[in-house]
C-alpha cells in the first residue's frame, strides 16, 4: 500500500516538474513585450519628472547670482522673448530717459535677490522688486478659504456614500460628483468670474467684485472631487466587521459612522485632504480669472490677492529671455514644483503606509 502510494506521489511530482519546465522552456513575445513596455513608461516617467525639475531650477538659479548692473544690462540688451524673437544684428536703440533711468537703478547697487523677501511685487519699474511674499501669503489665504469650503463637504458627502445613502442613490451621487474633476479649469473659472463674484457680491456687498473669497470657492469646486473620492475609497476599505460589530453592539448607524469607520478611516482622509490641498495650491486658471490679481498682503478674505501661479500664467508670455522676472518667475515655479511634490510624497508614502500599518495591526 505504502509502495503504491510513494509510485503515485512521485508520479504526480514528476509530472509537476515536467509542466514547471515546460513552462520555463515557451517564451511568449506577447508577455516579454507588455513587460518591457511597462518598465519604460515607468522609467520614462521617473526620467521627466527629475528633467523638469532640473530644468526649472536651471531656470531659476541665475537669479541668485545676478547683481543690479547685470539686471540692468540685460534690460537694454534686445533678447529673445516668447512673443517673438528680435535679430541680433539690429542696433539697440535707447532714449535718455532708459539711460537716465538705468544710471539711478546703478547706483542703488541692490541685488535682485536680496528684493525677493519684500512686500512688494512690482517687477517692471525703474526700481524693480521681486517680493513673493504677497504672492505666497495671498496663495495661502485662498488655499484656507478654498479647504474651508471643499474639506468639510466632500468628507460629509463620502460620508452618506459609505454609509448611509442606497445603493440607486450612490450610482447617482458618485459619478456626478466625479463629473466634476472633467471639467475644465478654465470653465469653473469663467463661471467663478461671470456668476459667482456677482452673486456674492450682491451678498455681501464687499468693495472689490474678484478677491480672494471667489477664487478660493471657485478652487473648492475644483477640490471637491478628488477629496471626496479619495475619503469615500478610505471609508469603504474599513474592514466590514468593524461596522457589524458596532451595530451588533447596539450602536446606531450614525454612532458607527463617525465613531467607529471614520477615525479608522482618518489617515486615508489626511491623504485625500493633502492632494487636494496640491490641487488648490497649484492651480492656474481659476486663480487668475477669480481673484483680482493684485499683489498685496490682507487678512481680509474680500480683498483681492494674487497666487503664485497666475503670476507665472500671467507674466511668463511677455517677460524677456533670461532677465531677471523671468529667474524669479522660474523661482517661483520652482517653489511651486518643490511645494506640491512634497505633498504628494507625503500622501503616497506617509499617509498609505500609516493606513497599512493601522490595519495590519488589527488583524
Amino acid at each position: 500500500m505504502d509502495s503504491k502510494l510513494e509510485r503515485s506521489m512521485n508520479k504526480e511530482l514528476k509530472s509537476a516538474k515536467e509542466v514547471v519546465s515546460f513552462n520555463k522552456r515557451k517564451f511568449r513575445f506577447s508577455d516579454w513585450f507588455a513587460e518591457k513596455v511597462i518598465k519604460t513608461v515607468a522609467f520614462l516617467s521617473i526620467a521627466v519628472v527629475i528633467l523638469i525639475f532640473i530644468f526649472v531650477f536651471r531656470e531659476a538659479f541665475p537669479i541668485f547670482k545676478m547683481d543690479k548692473n547685470e539686471a540692468v544690462s540685460t534690460e537694454l540688451l534686445v533678447q529673445e522673448s516668447y512673443g517673438g524673437a528680435e535679430t541680433a544684428n539690429e542696433p539697440v536703440k535707447t532714449t535718455d530717459t532708459q539711460v537716465d533711468n538705468s544710471n539711478k537703478v546703478q547706483t542703488t547697487g541692490e541685488k535682485p535677490s536680496s528684493t525677493l523677501f519684500s512686500k512688494t511685487w512690482m517687477p517692471v519699474s525703474d526700481n524693480p522688486r521681486y517680493g513673493i511674499w504677497p504672492l505666497f501669503l495671498g496663495t495661502l489665504k485662498v488655499t484656507i478659504i478654498s479647504l474651508l469650503f471643499a474639506a468639510p463637504i466632500s468628507i460629509l458627502a463620502a460620508i452618506y456614500t459609505a454609509m448611509f445613502a442606497k445603493p440607486r442613490i450612490r450610482e447617482v451621487i458618485k459619478p456626478v460628483i466625479e463629473l466634476l474633476a472633467g471639467f475644465p479649469s478654465v470653465v469653473i473659472g469663467f463661471f467663478a468670474l461671470m456668476v459667482m463674484a456677482t452673486v456674492f457680491q450682491s451678498i455681501f456687498g464687499y468693495a472689490s467684485r474678484l478677491n480672494a473669497f471667489v477664487g478660493g470657492i471657485a478652487m473648492g469646486l475644483a477640490a471637491i472631487p478628488i477629496i471626496y473620492t479619495l475619503t469615500e475609497d478610505a471609508l469603504t476599505a474599513v474592514p466590514r466587521t468593524y461596522t457589524e460589530a458596532s451595530l451588533g453592539l447596539g450602536a446606531s448607524r450614525r454612532q458607527t459612522a463617525f465613531y467607529v469607520v471614520l477615525p479608522a478611516a482618518v489617515p486615508g482622509i489626511f491623504a485625500a485632504v493633502v492632494l487636494g490641498i496640491g490641487r488648490i495650491f497649484g492651480e492656474t486658471m481659476i486663480a487668475l480669472m477669480a481673484t483680482g490679481n493684485a499683489a498685496m498682503i490682507s487678512i481680509n478674505p474680500f480683498d483681492s490677492v494674487r497666487t503664485l501661479s497666475a503670476t507665472i500664467g500671467a507674466e511668463m508670455a511677455e517677460v524677456v529671455f533670461g532677465d531677471t522676472h523671468y529667474s524669479v518667475l522660474f523661482l517661483i515655479g520652482s517653489l511651486l514644483f518643490i511645494f506640491t511634490f512634497a505633498l504628494n510624497a507625503l500622501a503616497e508614502f506617509y499617509f498609505r503606509n500609516l493606513v497599512i500599518r493601522r490595519y495590519q495591526s488589527k488583524k
